[in-house]
């Protein structure tokens, strides 16, 4: 039997066996590793017991609500409280296609990858690199020699995690993945608060044209009537003139009405990532629905708004970073080893004799680096009281954004009363002074006086109406959409794929 045939011996094996001891308790170790970073606690934020203007007096009637459980708010399709079914269509669309929540969501995929690749670095790396060559050489005595070799190696290297440099990079790198996921979600939220905001605004114009179309006849009347009166003698062709003038003012007015809906419509298309040639709303009127105020305690708040979710998600970040930092006071440890087959003859590669390997450990330790490792430990320190103020200011403006949509509705709601007061008085003084011209006791400017404040009234009407409606979407968007931090993958499922949902 050929010696390189025969299988290795008892030492080799012994020997062997003491290595794969030594490499399960290298990993044991390396998996009992200890953080070096502070023990992580939410930072305080002082919260008000209740919203101030929830409960503030106000004038209007049945225009509140609170939000039930069970509510479309609730289930995050908060859209439907206002039961417009080409609203809710269009809301659909803002998931699928909008291009700022595709960009988002490419972003949260990347950060996932990123969590991968730091992950990788908890295991060895093996790598492979064969090799065949045949070479000449005259300098050998005698004759020319040529010669063949063949070879197979295997090279591996691990450094061993035993301080925790690169599971702690690898915690870190899943809690920013959770935060790019809750920037989803508020991208997400913020693209469909502004679809909302415009569709309305757009409705408001089509109820603008109404209201001029209603105007432009009720002029065109007025002219008839003076025109009869002119020749009939009683009114004077300086009452036509202004008549005439009335009538193409309000009808130049109606048409660049047409302006800010085409721009509407536009930015619709754009939110619903449509070209905006190729995408129209038909006409519809702005209504008034009664509006939701949100329910629970401020302290919720924490919990429903994707930005303090994901600015309280980096607050945990930096505070691992502290620990990744500090690993760097510690020896590295390095266990490298590498092994294959190498011979003149391709047919005896792969005999045991032709076998041959290397083991080896390394252990690196800075001695002097000038204080660096210390700056860069106090450098995540800073950068996390940095990330600590972002999210207790990120806090303190969702408080205000609420209290700011609350107050803004609550004193609209008595501002359109008072309005929907003056239209109907203004609409009196109309009649009036048209009922005098008509007997010949007032002149027709008189007329115009009221016609043009009969117009104003209702255009402000309608402006309140839209401001009222825009206020409750901001309000919807500033307690988070009906959406919650339940929603975010666990830092250690972030790479499963049910945390892309």
């Amino acid at each position: 039997m050929d010696n390189n045939s025969l299988p290795p011996t008892t030492d080799n094996t012994a020997n062997a066996r003491r290595l794969t001891r030594a490499v399960l308790a290298a990993v044991l170790w390396t998996g009992a590793a200890c953080s070096m970073a502070p023990r992580y606690e939410r930072p305080a934020v002082e919260t008000p017991a209740a919203y101030k203007e929830v409960h503030a007096p106000s004038d209007a009637t049945n225009i509140w609500r609170l939000a039930a459980p069970g509510d479309a708010l609730s289930r995050g399709r908060w859209w439907e409280i206002y039961t417009n079914a080409q609203l809710a269509a269009l809301e659909e669309q803002v998931v699928i296609s909008n291009q700022n929540v595709a960009a988002a969501f490419a972003n949260f995929l990347s950060a996932r990858a990123i969590v991968k690749e730091s992950r990788a670095q908890l295991y060895p790396t093996l790598a492979a690199s064969p090799s065949a060559s045949r070479t000449r050489n005259p300098l050998v005595a005698g004759s020319p020699s040529t010669v063949n070799d063949f070879a197979l190696p295997l090279d591996a290297s691990w450094q061993v995690d035993l301080w925790g440099r690169v599971g702690g990079a690898v915690k870190a790198n899943s809690l920013e993945a959770v935060a790019t996921k809750a920037d989803l979600e508020n991208v997400r939220l913020a693209a469909q608060s502004q679809l909302a905001t415009a569709y309305f605004q757009l409705l408001a114009q089509d109820s603008l044209v109404q209201l001029y179309a209603e105007t432009v006849q009720a002029y065109r009347k007025s002219l008839d009537l003076t025109k009869a009166r002119y020749e009939t003698g009683i009114a004077s062709d300086e009452d036509v003139a202004q008549a005439e003038t009335q009538l193409e003012s309000a009808e130049a007015q109606a048409t660049n009405l047409e302006i800010l809906r085409a721009q509407l419509e536009h930015s619709i298309g754009v939110l619903i990532g449509r070209a905006p040639g190729a995408f129209s709303i038909p006409p519809g009127l702005l209504e008034r629905r009664p509006l939701v105020v949100p329910s629970g305690i401020p302290s919720g708040l924490l919990e429903r708004r994707p930005d303090i979710a994901a600015a309280e998600r980096r607050v945990a970040e930096a505070n691992q970073m502290i620990g990744v930092a500090k690993s760097a006071y510690y020896p590295a440890v390095t266990l490298s080893a590498s092994g294959g087959f190498e011979s003149l003859s391709a047919a005896k590669l792969l005999n045991w004799s032709s076998r041959f390997w290397s083991l080896g450990a390394g252990l690196g330790e800075t001695i002097f680096d000038a204080g660096l490792r210390k700056a860069t430990v106090e450098q995540y320190r800073a950068q996390y009281d940095g990330t600590v103020a972002k999210y207790r200011q990120t806090v303190l403006i969702a408080f205000q954004q609420v209290e700011d949509a609350l107050a803004t509705l609550r004193i609209l709601a008595r501002e359109v009363d008072q309005q929907q007061t003056v239209v109907k008085s203004s609409g009196r003084y109309l009649a009036l002074a048209t009922r005098r011209y008509e007997l010949g006791i007032d002149s027709y400017l008189n007329v115009i006086t009221a016609q043009t404040t009969y117009l104003v009234n209702r255009q402000a009407l309608v402006a309140l109406h839209t401001q009222e409606m825009t206020a409750s979407v901001q309000l919807v968007q500033a307690i988070g959409g009906g959406w919650d931090t339940s929603r975010l993958p666990a830092p250690g499922k972030v790479t499963a794929n049910s945390a892309a949902r």
